[in-house]
């Protein structure tokens, strides 16, 4: 019955605390009339650990008493027994070698199994023969192994659901469960086991993917697995092909990629039909027009056997080249026509005008072809006078003619303008008219003054062609009026 030497496991009381608590109380007295009582110190014991039942208010007039495992007097199920007359310690058929009994009534267990774990008796008999009892229990649990999460699915399906298995199973343990370091709990789409040790996804989504681990407790140790990772099977969903663009120039590369969320997810590329690569980012060096056509992007999920296809038609074109302007004579007459082609070898382009470096503005005088080819304009004036260019392009590059000038030159006038007073002489309060002769048709203002001057307050009225309105000015004396014609007419003339 003496104490075993093998060393201590971590977490374990130590047995050389154990001893002097009880040597402590053999030297101890208790007033006797107090109860006897047994305490296990500590209350819960690893297994492989040392647990002293440790005895209060011993009575001193005890002849002898007796350790039973259990909790009757039964002579098999004796541990040991100690006679107070002469310090006499004696084993009984249930001692281990690993128990050790004090003369204070406590019992020492060391290096304790699961199978220590239950009910104990204290069997005293006093000098008198009368006899006390006193019992206690303690537990005795395992040192956790190192659990370890298992599915029955390699993959989980999405939308279905999965189960989580924290193994191994064993007794007085707690079950914990974490994803991704935060702790989970029943809710919504999460269920627990009654003892915790399975937790069951109802409806898995992708979103549960993510590192889980299983921690289980007892009052002498905790354990926590590895993490598990949870590989959800989804999709896939529609693949998308970027870039969005379906022109590219010729002579660069080609780079496409393509997006689908699944998993696990196999990507092929085709061709105009026919197999390019499998691969998720296809790349061609140097393309051509020859690389024009049909481009799919396919994502096999070979799990569910289930595949979608997006397709991206895409045209290469060369770069545009520089156009020109052909014209028959850059100097034109006012009043006369004028007529602008772009000249270029491309097909495919769309064409542009501009005046004096910005796009041009029609007016009712200018006309396009129907590709935009020719611009004419008919007639001309001298507002019309500047630099023109054309601009082609296609949907990869773009470029501009060299600029034209175009001169519009006023028509030498044919016809001498002339005023006729009809009547030249006139009696007073009479009516006279000055009637204009050959006006020009491109008149937009003219003015009449008195005297043969420029001169501010000589001015009678102007009329605007473009409004078709004439204006009274500091001369008029209310008895003009002023003709489109250009004719003026005085009334009740001084």
């Amino acid at each position: 019955m003496e104490l075993s030497s093998a060393p201590l496991h971590k977490g374990q009381l130590p047995w050389r605390g154990l001893l002097l608590a009880a040597s402590l109380l053999i030297y101890w007295s208790s007033p006797t009339t107090a109860q006897v009582s047994v305490e296990p110190v500590p209350p819960h014991v690893a297994e492989g650990a040392n647990v002293l039942l440790l005895v209060h208010n011993l009575p001193e007039t005890l002849r002898v008493f007796f350790w039973y495992k259990g909790e009757t007097v039964d002579d098999r199920k004796e541990i040991a027994r100690f006679l107070m007359s002469n310090n006499i310690k004696k084993p009984g058929p249930a001692c281990s070698g690993r128990e050790r009994i004090y003369r204070n009534g406590s019992l020492l267990f060391q290096n304790v199994t699961l199978k220590d774990a239950g009910a104990y008796m204290l069997y005293m008999k006093k000098k008198n023969f009368d006899i006390r009892k006193a019992f206690v229990q303690f537990h005795v649990y395992p040192r956790l192994p190192k659990p370890k999460i298992t599915s029955k699915n390699f993959y989980a399906r999405e939308g279905s659901p999965e189960a989580l298995m924290c193994e191994p199973e064993t007794e007085n343990t707690s079950y914990l469960w974490r994803r991704n370091g935060q702790s989970l709990s029943e809710g919504d789409r999460l269920k627990l086991s009654e003892d915790n040790r399975t937790l069951t996804l109802l409806s898995v989504v992708r979103n549960d993917t993510g590192a889980y681990e299983c921690e289980t407790r007892n009052p002498v140790s905790t354990s926590r697995s590895d993490p598990f990772t949870l590989n959800i099977t989804y999709g896939p969903d529609v693949p998308i092909i970027s870039p969005s663009n379906t022109y590219f120039r010729s002579r660069t590369n080609l780079s496409l990629s393509c997006q689908a969320a699944s998993s696990p997810a196999m990507f092929y590329w085709y061709f105009n039909g026919k197999i390019l690569s499998k691969v998720k980012e296809l790349f061609i060096l140097n393309i051509t027009t020859k690389n024009s056509g049909s481009y799919s992007c396919l994502v096999y999920n070979y799990v569910f056997g289930i595949m979608k296809t997006t397709v991206k038609n895409i045209t290469v074109l060369e770069p545009v080249t520089t156009p020109s302007i052909q014209i028959r004579n850059t100097t034109v007459k006012e009043l006369g026509s004028v007529f602008l082609t772009c000249f270029s070898r491309d097909t495919g382009i769309s064409i542009h005008w501009l005046f004096t470096g910005q796009k041009l503005g029609l007016t009712d005088r200018m006309k396009l072809s129907l590709n935009n080819s020719t611009l004419s304009i008919d007639p001309v004036r001298k507002e019309d006078s500047g630099k023109y260019q054309c601009e082609v392009s296609n949907p990869v590059s773009s470029e501009r003619s060299d600029p034209i000038q175009l001169d519009i030159i006023a028509s030498p006038t044919t016809v001498q303008v002339t005023v006729e007073a009809v009547l030249s002489h006139v009696a007073e309060v009479k009516n006279i008219l000055l009637r204009v002769h050959n006006l020009p048709d491109t008149a937009q203002v003219f003015f009449w003054y008195k005297g043969k001057t420029l001169v501010k307050g000589n001015e009678i009225a102007r009329f605007l062609e473009s409004k078709r309105t004439n204006k009274t000015r500091p001369a008029y004396s209310t008895r003009e009026k002023i003709h489109h014609s250009g004719s003026l007419l005085f009334r009740i003339v001084t």
